[in-house]
């Protein structure tokens, strides 16, 4: 296999774990709200544990100490930092599949692109998305929160290996990720190369920061049903013993007959304001510390 192939693959996954690990440690407890305000059940006021963002922040501030906003973190480190390097490694490989003997990527290219990306990540980091769930729905002091080894042992010991156990959800999270890393990646990379790239290094930042908000947050009010269909698949259901909530689609149309169209877009404010700016620091870092690395090794 070519040298300088192997290279760049290093380069890629290096550069994408470490911003795939930045980008979690700094927002994990929007994801958190975000699934918080997914699990509720839209039945009447009285089922209404919390009434938006900032109420859900100060409540678990209230009843379950600061330390909570961080529960299901160690999933995400384990997953994200691998899973962000598959994503651009990935995307890089797909992208050079889906130029279709093209001189140069077309808008087309980039978002079929990264949805393999999306879609090859999903099956990887399913797992640890469950157990996230699974603490993120738990209530408790953060003291007595079961720790992600001990809750997927539970997982597995109760419900297996299998789409009721360890990998249940797991075509939700391929639906989710697919469509969001499809316009994620798409806008991005298409825009950035209409906006021309700028001489000042902080203009020429902003640019990127900017461009990145904006895909960010296009993927995330276009997935958010998925990801609210993921939600109540991996986390608890609302009778013990019986499965409610079994396959995406059913779900989608189970939530939207009982609870509205409006419950489909649950914890979307916290999801872009985590995946807004966090798809920012996402392809911002990544591209900086893959160019540090194109420096040092050239």
């Amino acid at each position: 296999m070519d040298s300088n192939y192997l290279k760049q693959a290093a380069m890629q996954v290096s550069a994408g774990g470490s911003a795939g690990f930045i980008e979690v440690c700094i927002m994990q407890p929007l994801d958190l709200v975000k699934t918080r305000l997914q699990l509720q059940k839209n039945t009447g006021p009285s089922t209404q544990l919390y009434n938006g963002v900032f109420d859900c922040l100060r409540k678990m501030y209230a009843s379950e100490g600061f330390l909570s906003f961080y529960k299901g973190i160690i999933p995400p480190i384990m997953a994200e930092t691998p899973k962000r390097a598959v994503k651009f490694l990935t995307f890089e490989q797909y992208k050079q599949f889906f130029m279709f003997g093209s001189a140069s990527p077309t808008p087309l290219t980039f978002s079929l692109a990264g949805m393999g990306a999306g879609i090859t990540e999903s099956i990887l980091v399913n797992p640890f998305e469950v157990v996230k769930v699974t603490q993120q729905s738990n209530r408790s002091k953060m003291s007595e929160v079961p720790s992600a080894w001990k809750v997927t042992k539970e997982i597995i010991k109760k419900d297996g290996f299998g789409f009721r156990g360890i990998n249940k959800g797991l075509f939700a999270t391929i639906c989710r990720n697919g469509s969001f890393n499809c316009i994620y990646f798409g806008f991005y990379h298409s825009v950035k190369g209409i906006i021309p790239e700028q001489k000042d290094p902080l203009v020429e930042f902003l640019r990127r920061i900017g461009i990145g908000f904006v895909s960010g947050t296009l993927g995330s009010c276009f997935n958010i049903p998925f990801d609210v269909a993921k939600s109540r698949i991996q986390g608890p259901q609302p009778v013990p013993g019986q499965i409610k909530y079994k396959n995406t689609f059913a779900t989608i149309s189970c939530v939207y007959r009982e609870e509205g169209w409006k419950a489909l877009y649950k914890g979307l404010v916290p999801k872009v304001m985590r995946l807004g700016p966090g798809g920012a620091i996402l392809l911002v870092v990544y591209e900086h510390v893959y160019d540090l690395l194109k420096e040092k090794f050239p």
